[in-house]
């Protein structure tokens, strides 16, 4: 077998060392294959974004080891690129702007960029607001342009933290589908975030259960649904039998900590 992109191996996090310590994390250990799209979920507060952000290299592992591409991390790295809850726009910049903003801020000359922006925005749907500001857009809108953001430098990872879960329902599904059509273009490894039990098995190629804190992995489940997905693949049986399952280990994993 190849190495795996990503290779977190027995890690574990801590907050506030010492007597009045809360452990996070006791024990993860997971591998991603490159171009993999895997989601984790799990109870509210398990850790799961702090595991992202370790990932990320904007948190540090208080014991383990996290490697990507056979690299051991320790800081943010170039090729990984983070879509947030929040769109974290800025607000006096234009969505074109602000898709090529990660360019600016390392010094690189924006105007070949600018028709990478271009495609993205397209991409998305978002060909006709790229001189408008965030304000003038829908929180879905402004999600849309986050992610093209992100990949706007042609990052070889993406780490997404429940980039749409402050949307409606509608909304929601919108961007599912429009994240499915971005990942089976640019083919990124993918580590995906969610709450959504539905979302996750939509999405992604492989969906990881967290226990509740401190975290560790209770479940592992391969979705082998053929790419590329609608949303009709929901009403399936095998579709719903998959989350229930999933559900059914959260419920579990909830019912230990209590």
């Amino acid at each position: 077998m190849s190495r795996p992109y990503i290779q977190v191996d027995s890690v574990r996090k801590v907050y506030n060392p010492g007597r009045g310590q809360i452990e996070a994390i006791k024990h993860v250990s997971l591998d991603v294959a490159e171009g993999e799209f895997v989601s984790i979920i799990g109870p509210s507060g398990c850790g799961k974004s702090t595991l992202l952000m370790m990932i990320g290299g904007l948190e540090p592992a208080t014991a383990g080891r996290i490697d990507i591409d056979g690299q051991e991390v320790a800081g943010p790295r170039r090729g990984s690129s983070i879509v947030f809850q929040d769109a974290t726009l800025l607000p006096w910049k234009t969505v074109m702007e602000n898709v090529i903003f990660p360019i600016k801020i390392q010094r690189k000359q924006q105007a070949p960029y600018r028709k990478r922006a271009g495609e993205l925005l397209d991409l998305v749907g978002l060909a006709g607001f790229s001189n408008k500001r965030p304000h003038e857009l829908s929180g879905g809108m402004r999600q849309r342009a986050a992610i093209c953001r992100a990949l706007i430098d042609d990052p070889d990872i993406l780490l997404m933290d429940e980039p749409f879960s402050a949307l409606d329902a509608i909304t929601r599904d919108e961007l599912n589908v429009a994240l499915a059509d971005i990942w089976e273009r640019y083919r990124k490894t993918a580590l995906f975030v969610t709450h959504s039990i539905r979302e996750a098995v939509f999405l992604s190629d492989r969906v990881l259960v967290m226990t509740q804190r401190p975290a560790t992995i209770a479940q592992e489940v391969e979705i082998s649904f053929k790419r590329p997905r609608d949303l009709d693949i929901g009403e399936s049986p095998e579709f719903n039998q998959i989350c229930a399952q999933l559900r059914s280990t959260i419920e579990a994993v909830r019912g230990k900590a209590q």
